[in-house]
């Protein structure tokens, strides 16, 4: 039996975190994900330009204790194939009202891709339930702070742009979570075909993550 929406959202509130991976190489993709699940990630993403993504995302969402999503969904009929393949949450890098409107008719977690306060508006009007910052703008930690001055109910992810260095940032101007891609999946790491490198670094991550504590939803 699927997750709820509700117990989606919860995941992510207690999680804070998920790990995205965008490669074109179709060999690093299910070594890739099992480093970061290795690592101890339990929220994975896997995008829609991914060699075989839906197959993926199959394979991942029988899974125990993993909660696996689709990224770069585009479209309602993307958003159809993933939720058949067994996606429990879309990810856009922008705001289509109808994949919004589609996840809240299935029990699917909507983040859809924002940049300014009034496209989060937008997007949380929608039905969204998260949304995603992007791209990372250069002061990305200040913007959050300040977007969420005046819009603290705002569930603001960013995802490019977020780095071990800086996540501490983000989560002290009120990010609900992060999503980590290049940061994680280093791409030399991944065409030298490094994956203790990524659990490793998926460790670390982690760690400091789990410094911040839960958020409540």
């Amino acid at each position: 039996m699927h997750p709820t929406r509700a117990a989606v959202l919860n995941a992510f509130a207690q999680h804070r975190c998920s790990a995205i991976l965008r490669t074109a190489d179709r060999d690093v993709v299910r070594p890739a994900l099992e480093a970061a699940i290795a690592g101890g990630f339990r929220i994975v993403e896997v995008t829609m330009t991914t060699p075989d993504c839906l197959e993926h995302i199959a394979a991942l969402g029988e899974r125990h204790g993993l909660l696996v999503g689709a990224g770069t969904v585009l479209t309602v009929d993307q958003a159809k194939e993933a939720m058949a393949a067994g996606a429990r949450f879309l990810v856009s890098p922008v705001t289509d009202p109808q994949v919004i409107t589609f996840c809240r008719q299935h029990e699917l977690v909507s983040i859809p891709g924002t940049f300014t306060p009034t496209e989060m508006m937008t997007a949380h009007r929608a039905g969204a339930d998260i949304v995603k910052l992007f791209p990372g703008p250069a002061n990305g930690p200040e913007f959050v702070r300040a977007v969420r001055g005046p819009l603290p109910f705002l569930r603001i992810f960013p995802t490019s742009g977020v780095t071990e260095e800086n996540l501490d940032s983000w989560f002290h101007a009120g990010a609900f979570g992060v999503g980590f891609v290049a940061s994680l999946f280093d791409a030399d790491d991944l065409k030298l075909r490094r994956f203790d490198a990524i659990t490793a670094r998926a460790a670390r991550l982690l760690a400091k993550v789990k410094a911040h504590g839960p958020k409540t939803v």
